[in-house]
């Protein structure tokens, strides 16, 4: 029985591409360096793979940003403004591209359906000229033949990657991007002739698209592309994945009656109801289904003995040499060895699998199913779960029982927002048009080395607070200078916006290298989420406090919110993710109390990935927001008229959420804008009304740019069109603490100075 894997993390165990990544950015090593350290990583993953006993191994799921700008690269779609002149794309044009450059800006970035992977969104018109630009897949493939590892080339399919781009700027929004497919097929075709040519026997299209809600246009270009891809394929098997969801019936029967593949990837974790389909609808006797049984996105070890169990009840339908093993989706999504795990808790850490002990779960039950039971491994598996299900460190009654409680009340604040908003002018007495930041400040090699030597006790606790009171006293002295109107302490006793929260609480456990890609070189530490949660004393009071001290004016009290520490940790899977979201919500709430009464006006409560969690489909999308939005007001439904509560929320599609953005109810809402064309003015253009303080991003803060005075007062005059002066921020994008000092004064002394410029061009219009 085949064993197989969508994808792999392509960081390293110890983020060694992103150390290489950060080294060649900032010239200190070279292109050969960075290539060197690249190409030593995927030797070792696929190494590793033929290891563990995995059978149908991945290649060109390794990037140095982002597989989408690969596939922009392989089709040469690159925006005229980064003065592309053909050829193949080195690294000059590719990351312009991922991140801008002195004098151009990057292209957007938006997540990746419904995670917290960022991809590059494709820039795209009835004018340009694809053409094979990167040969990166068929180099990568051979590089793995010289190893003596035959792969399975993975690609990103033609139409998720077509439903996945915007028109470019100019293009009309309404141009229908399918209309390009007939232009990029043939490339795709000459790809898979080379790779053909060079041995291959799979190739991988994936087409993550396929799970979403279709239209009858979008689903033909599927049996189009397929069609034509079957011509050049003769003698290679085409296997299209599906992830991240079930797919839907009339999507179901089109991919099971394309003629040009060989194989379907499904995703059984997430998409259950695509098991029922195949139970009720049948599978095709030519081809063979890929189920994916070992979770993707979680860290969670399989439950072995109930996978066996579906895939016996699997190969029944389809037959014996028609099932392989799979992942749910790419291990791209979650940690990469839990080997390096050497301070965990050892039951927490027998509860968990990582990338490279899936790789292992993958195999077991790949041979269990033709017959070859590891009993000794499936026993200690059925060991841990019996283990978690018992073990008293989950359960809180004490917890269960007020969350259970807040179902009786929806939790709004009783005064109206336009009201809220005239209280706290008087009390706040703020120019139109408020400056404020998002957070953090750049976190200096400096500063993480006292964080790092407090941690491991070689600093005490006095020096420690010592030297965060002395940078906590820098940023708020360095804002002062800049005459910011709000301001933030800068967060330098956080390592991340999760994990410091995390470590707080009550049910969580943390990693040493659980570390996952979230965009580019950035990746988080995702806490896990084993029990339930409580807040057993305040979290950031003591230090909003102190900087509130140091200044008359507002000081923001910075705090995540609970949709947010949901979607970005790995999240318990024995209960509804939403009575998760119920119990941070109520420790958020203690905390936002907590800082009222020690004096904070203004309270940031940051829903980032509100948008990120939002089911693929839309029949399932009320009712996450439902109860999203009511988690979001259960954190500040006790305060005061007079605190304002901000929230924030970064790189994301919010137009089709802005009704409940408006009903979470905050004071003010500071969002992603100036990387996206400013897709989010559009929704204000069109009618909607937004009563409560809005700041849209002006400074793109994961670009090294700095934008200039005009270009931001340019933003600031395209928002006044469509929002109300009296309600307008201004303010980065996102929190600054991937950027240098040396990018971020002076990008904050233009913003500072364009929000003067327009006030004073308000005042005169008087």
């Amino acid at each position: 029985m085949a064993s197989h894997v969508v994808g792999y993390p392509r960081m390293g165990p110890k983020r060694e591409l992103k150390f290489a990544l950060e080294s060649f950015w900032d010239g200190k090593t070279s292109a050969s360096a960075l290539e060197v350290v690249a190409k030593e990583l995927r030797a070792s993953i696929w190494k590793q793979m033929v290891a563990a006993g995995v059978k149908l191994i991945p290649s060109n799921t390794f990037s140095y940003y982002d597989q989408v700008l690969d596939t922009t690269a392989m089709l040469g779609a690159v925006p005229p403004r980064y003065g592309f002149a053909g050829g193949e794309i080195g690294f000059d044009t590719y990351f312009s591209m991922a991140r801008g450059n002195a004098t151009l800006p990057a292209m957007e970035m938006t997540k990746w359906f419904d995670t917290n992977y960022h991809y590059i969104v494709p820039e795209l018109g009835p004018e340009i000229k694809f053409a094979y630009s990167s040969h990166k897949a068929v180099a990568e493939y051979k590089e793995a033949k010289e190893l003596g590892i035959d792969t399975v080339p993975v690609l990103v399919g033609p139409v998720s990657y077509l439903l996945l781009s915007k028109p470019a700027k100019g293009v009309a929004k309404t141009f229908n991007l399918l209309s390009l497919l007939g232009s990029i097929l043939p490339i795709y075709k000459q790809v898979v002739s080379e790779l053909k040519a060079a041995g291959a026997t799979w190739v991988q299209f994936d087409e993550p698209s396929l799970v979403m809600d279709l239209e009858a246009h979008q689903l033909e270009a599927f049996s189009k592309a397929y069609s034509y891809l079957e011509a050049s394929s003769l003698g290679v098997n085409l296997l299209v994945e599906t992830y991240f969801a079930d797919i839907p019936v009339e999507t179901y029967k089109t991919i099971t009656g394309l003629k040009g593949i060989s194989a379907i990837g499904f995703d059984l974790i997430r998409g259950t109801k695509t098991l029922e389909l195949i139970k009720e609808i049948g599978f095709p006797a030519d081809k063979i289904l890929f189920a994916g049984v070992v979770d993707g996105r979680n860290i969670w070890a399989n439950d072995l003995a109930a996978s066996l169990t579906l895939l016996e009840g699997l190969e029944s339908i389809v037959g014996k040499d028609k099932l392989v093993v799979s992942t749910s989706c790419s291990l791209l999504h979650t940690a990469v060895d839990l080997e390096n795990e050497t301070k965990l808790d050892s039951e927490i850490k027998s509860w968990l699998a990582f990338a490279a002990q899936k790789l292992i779960e993958v195999d077991a039950l790949a041979k269990a199913l033709a017959g070859q039971k590891d009993e000794a491994f499936f026993g200690v598996n059925a060991s841990a779960q019996a283990s978690r299900r018992t073990s008293p460190r989950v359960t809180n009654e004490a917890v269960q029982k007020a969350a259970a409680a807040l179902k009786t009340s929806d939790h709004r604040r009783a005064t109206p927002v336009n009201i809220r908003l005239e209280q706290q002018q008087k009390k706040l007495n703020l120019p139109i048009l408020p400056t404020t930041t998002i957070g953090s400040f750049p976190q200096t090699v400096e500063l993480r080395r006292v964080r790092r030597e407090y941690k491991i006790n070689k600093i005490s606790e006095e020096e420690y607070v010592s030297s965060i009171k002395e940078e906590i006293a820098k940023v708020v002295k360095l804002q002062e200078d800049l005459d910011i109107d709000v301001l933030v302490h800068g967060e330098p006793e956080r390592n991340d916006m999760v994990e410091y929260f995390g470590e707080q609480l009550q049910g969580f456990a943390f990693t040493v290298n659980g570390w996952v890609q979230s965009y580019g070189s950035r990746c988080v530490k995702p806490p896990v989420i084993y029990g339930d949660v409580s807040r057993p004393k305040p979290m950031t009071v003591f230090w909003s406090k102190m900087a509130q001290s140091m200044t008359a004016r507002p000081m923001k009290g910075m705090l995540t919110g609970p949709v947010t520490i949901l979607n970005w940790s790995f999240v318990r899977n024995d209960q509804p993710r939403s009575e998760t979201c119920m119990q941070i919500a109520l420790a958020i709430k203690d905390e936002v109390e907590d800082l009222e009464a020690g004096g904070i006006q203004v309270i940031q409560i940051d829903e980032a990935a509100l948008r990120e969690g939002l089911p693929l489909r839309k029949a399932e999308h009320a009712y996450y927001l439902d109860w999203a939005v009511h988690g979001f007001r259960i954190t500040n439904c006790g305060v005061q008229d007079t605190t304002q509560i901000h929230t924030h929320m970064c790189y994301s599609n919010f137009n089709d959420i802005i009704h409940s953005i408006i009903d979470m109810d905050a004071d003010v809402i500071t969002i992603e804008n100036s990387r996206s064309d400013e897709k989010l003015l559009s929704v204000f253009r069109e009618g909607v009304k937004y009563g409560a303080g809005i700041g849209p991003g002006v400074y793109d803060i994961h670009s090294p740019r700095i934008p200039s005075l005009e270009e931001i007062a340019d933003r600031i005059s395209k928002m006044l069109a469509v929002l109300e002066t009296n309600i307008l921020w201004v303010n980065p994008d996102c929190g600054l603490k991937t950027r240098k000092y040396t990018e971020v004064v002076p990008a904050l002394t233009n913003v500072v100075a364009a929000a003067k410029l327009l006030r004073a061009q308000l005042a005169s219009a008087k």
